[in-house]
């Protein structure tokens, strides 16, 4: 049998070997967070992967132990990076992703996977997930990947909304030819009243973009999560696991807004942005995203991954972020409880008799019950 469709050459192996193979007692293996070279190897050999992915990214995540699970027969591999969390007051644990989009990745294409490969990994991480007493798996998974294709074999998908992202691939023109008109005209008054993009280049820079990213925090009043110190922004521009960038629009000698850009693979990631409480209604966030579409060529990148609405929503970030580009994605998230005994037990201590109504998961970790 073939690990791989028959329209594609990769090595054949025996239904007998494959079979032996799915039947080994541990026919996948972990990576830790003290294994970066292994980690990094892996994450690059992956047919698409994002800086969400990387080691570097994982080993700057406090909330819980990373760990890269990897299932492997002959040279086919799919990889998943997670976070272990243990439950407070009892023996079990869970896993959770880090801040971004992560998930499964592999050195093929999803939709070249033989379906009985991808069976040979859910039965291997399911026998992962009792090894490790796990209750439940939360993962925020990556609009542009498709391991959907994986995921949706153990169900429990979530749909989360859309996410934006804008085609590098084609001319500017046409790229350009997408934005909304008011914006096309709004990004032309700009420029010709001088405003200019300049990469940042000192700390002082970075410092800068901090706190005008965490004062636009402050005044949405956005959740404990969304925030990030200076160490934070430092740490990632100095990761040796992916390239990035604070990007800093200027009027003058003053920054109006910026945004932190990463470029992994050949993707783009508009990662962090804000205005200038300042200048939020001049609107200058709208030629940063243009002026970042050619930063984007200039590095070979496919995509510029805007994202959505905040916590997915589609709202009025993401209406604003959908004026930039027709390419709307699918974000979805995967919850899947793993030991249905267990995961009632931690709800109904966390809850009681209480009537819930949260869409939060796992339930037992809902902060609106602290």
């Amino acid at each position: 049998m073939n690990i791989y469709k028959e329209d594609h050459q990769f090595t054949d192996i025996s239904k007998e070997n494959f079979k032996a193979a799915q039947l080994d007692i541990m026919p996948y293996s972990l990576v830790t967070v003290q294994e970066r070279d292994l980690w990094n190897k892996y994450v690059r050999e992956c047919k698409m992967y994002d800086f969400y992915h990387t080691w570097y990214y994982h080993s700057l995540e406090k909330s819980g132990e990373p760990v890269l699970f990897v299932y492997q027969l002959l040279d086919c591999f799919i990889v998943f990076p997670l976070l272990k969390r243990p439950i407070k007051g009892s023996e079990y644990s869970d896993f959770t992703s880090v801040y971004g989009y992560a998930g499964p990745i592999s050195n093929f294409d999803f939709d070249q996977i033989d379906p009985s490969f991808m069976d040979g990994f859910i039965q291997a991480f399911l026998r992962f997930l009792k090894a490790e007493k796990n209750v439940s798996v939360f993962c925020r998974l990556h609009p542009i990947i498709n391991h959907d294709i994986l995921v949706e074999k153990f169900g429990s998908l979530v749909d989360n909304g859309k996410t934006i992202a804008i085609d590098l691939t084609g001319t500017i023109e046409a790229q350009r030819a997408k934005y909304r008109r008011q914006f096309r005209s709004k990004i032309r008054q700009l420029r010709d009243k001088g405003y200019y993009l300049k990469k940042a280049d000192s700390r002082e820079d970075v410092q800068a973009f901090v706190k005008i990213y965490n004062d636009n925090m402050a005044r949405v009043q956005a959740e404990s999560y969304y925030y990030f110190d200076e160490s934070y922004f430092f740490n990632m521009l100095n990761s040796a696991d992916f390239e990035s960038s604070v990007l800093l629009l200027y009027l003058g000698d003053e920054i109006t807004c910026g945004a932190f850009v990463t470029f992994s693979n050949n993707i783009m990631q508009f990662h962090l942005a804000a205005t200038n409480n300042k200048y939020l209604q001049e609107g200058p966030m709208k030629l940063l995203i243009d002026e970042a579409t050619i930063v984007g060529r200039e590095n070979n990148m496919q995509y510029l991954h805007l994202g959505g609405g905040v916590g997915g929503k589609e709202d009025s970030l993401f209406e604003f972020k959908a004026g930039f580009s027709d390419k709307i994605l699918s974000f979805k998230t995967w919850r899947f409880v793993s030991d249905q005994e267990a995961y009632d037990k931690l709800v109904q201590a966390r809850w009681a008799n209480q009537t819930i109504s949260s869409d939060f998961f796992p339930l037992y970790r809902d902060p609106a019950n602290s």
